[in-house]
């Protein structure tokens, strides 16, 4: 039976079947003294995104937001842009898919979907001809920051993750402003996360401006390009950065903040942003 999903303030159709899909299921293991444990593990599944019913990518995730994941994956390759022409998005778990339906010109599809670059994204990541289109016209605003803001967040953030709490193997993704956790996402790869966050921040039409992106995950050159395009000047991650990510930021102007636990953190781009107010 179909269900609607929960409206947004961009307001397509928005069709889903199987709405509670488990992000966990429970298994038995054996620990390291051969005493059997009741365990949790992450659950995987399939993903395939059509466009206008002509498929564009098939991706692994745990599922629990699949209409903005979708959207957001499309948005961020450069397929589509415009919100207004979206009609509908139909998620169907009975056949593991999603198909976005839009009356924007979709122009070159075949071209686009022929030049395609396997990233380091966790498992297998993949981005598009158009992925790197319009990061000369972006313009983020100069962020201002307070190391004891930071902290506040890291302490904050640490009451999410509950997939990872439950069962690890998964990564989260989080939109913040100031201290605060506006937006929360955990999926079993980290580009996934990011692009669920997109496609959220695209369908309530949220100005990305005063925000601060968080991820579990590396800062790779592919996550600093889908924090730009989400206009998104600052990134704070638990993991490290790449050089190719350090090189987008500066490029950018984005303020890069990566092995960011409790209190530690490195600001490879940006430094002149935070006002170090909580030194010890």
């Amino acid at each position: 039976m179909m269900s609607h999903m929960t409206a947004y303030k961009s307001n397509p159709t928005l069709i889903k079947t199987n709405t509670d899909v488990p992000l966990t299921i429970a298994v038995t293991a054996v620990n390291e003294n051969g005493e059997k444990v009741d365990k949790f593990i992450a659950c995987e599944r399939p993903l395939t995104v059509y466009l206008n019913w002509q498929p564009i990518v098939t991706l692994m995730t745990l599922g629990a937001r699949a209409e903005a994941l979708s959207l957001g994956y499309l948005k961020n390759q450069g397929f589509i842009s415009d919100i207004n022409k979206l009609e509908s998005v139909i998620v169907d778990w009975d056949v593991n898919s999603a198909a976005i339906l839009t009356s924007e010109k979709v122009e070159n599809l075949e071209k686009k979907l022929s030049e395609k670059t396997v990233t380091t994204g966790c498992g297998q990541g993949t981005v598009y001809g158009d992925f790197m289109t319009g990061l000369d016209d972006i313009a983020l605003p100069t962020p201002q920051l307070k190391q004891s803001m930071i902290y506040s967040l890291l302490k904050n953030i640490s009451a999410y993750n509950e997939t990872y709490k439950n069962a690890g193997a998964v990564h989260g993704c989080g939109l913040c402003q100031d201290d605060q956790i506006v937006g929360f996402v955990e999926d079993v790869g980290r580009h996934n996360a990011v692009d669920t966050l997109a496609g959220e921040m695209w369908l309530n039409q949220d100005n990305g401006n005063n925000k601060l992106f968080y991820t579990t995950g590396r800062l790779t050159s592919e996550m600093v390009i889908k924090v730009a395009k989400m206009g998104i000047p600052v990134v704070l991650s638990r993991s490290g950065a790449t050089q190719m990510g350090l090189e987008l930021a500066q490029k950018l102007g984005i303020t890069m903040i990566a092995r960011a636990k409790g209190r530690h953190f490195l600001i490879y781009n940006g430094a002149e942003n935070v006002e170090f107010d909580a030194l010890t």
